[in-house]
C-alpha cells in the first residue's frame, strides 16, 4: 500500500456522505463505508492478493466511518 492509496478514505466518506444527502437511513451508513473500504481495497490497492486487500479495506471502511461519525460529532457540538 502506498502512502497516496490513503486517498481513498476521503473518497468513501464523500460517497457515504452522499448516501445520507439521498435519503439512506443513518444506521447503514458505517455499513456502506465498510462495504465500499472492502471494495476499494480488493479491487484498487491489492487486486492480486484478496485477503490483502479485505483487510486493507476494512481498515479504510472502518477509518472513513469513524472520520465521518466524529466530524459529525463535532459539526453537531459547534451548532
Amino acid at each position: 500500500m502506498e502512502i497516496y492509496d490513503v486517498v481513498l478514505i476521503p473518497l468513501i466518506i464523500g460517497i457515504v456522505s452522499l448516501l445520507k444527502m439521498y435519503g439512506m437511513p443513518r444506521k447503514l451508513l458505517p455499513v456502506m463505508a465498510l462495504i465500499f473500504g472492502v471494495v476499494g481495497g480488493i479491487i484498487y490497492i491489492y487486486p492480486e492478493d484478496i485477503k490483502a486487500g479485505i483487510l486493507v479495506g476494512l481498515m479504510m471502511g472502518l477509518s472513513a466511518s469513524g472520520l465521518y461519525s466524529g466530524g459529525r460529532t463535532v459539526i453537531e457540538k459547534t451548532e
